[in-house]
């Protein structure tokens, strides 16, 4: 399995096409998504890219990473698996007097 990158600070006219492109110098790219708003369709400024080697990527996130794309340093970083939402909160518990 490949390694996901973070792909932050694009601009707004960056699309996933765009994006895969970029990439594409380093190694295979498996996949490339620009993140839009729902509403909108309208890019978020970031995105993710999946390279199918390891080291691609890690070749990707040493060139890529603070290089200026249309005039925007850009953040390139291992992707973060997202946490889940769920087990937290509530009210601690305990008892009150």
């Amino acid at each position: 399995m490949g390694k996901k990158l973070y792909v932050g600070n694009l601009a707004y006219s960056v699309t996933s096409e765009v994006l895969e492109q970029m990439f594409l110098e380093f190694g295979t790219v498996v996949s490339a998504q620009v993140i839009q708003d729902r509403d909108t369709g309208r890019s978020k400024g970031f995105g993710f890219v999946e390279m199918q080697a390891d080291d691609a990527a890690q070749r990707a996130i040493s060139a890529m990473h603070e290089k200026e794309c249309d005039g925007r340093p850009l953040t390139v970083n291992e992707a973060k698996p997202r946490e889940s939402s769920g087990g937290r909160g509530g009210s601690g518990g305990g008892r009150r007097y």
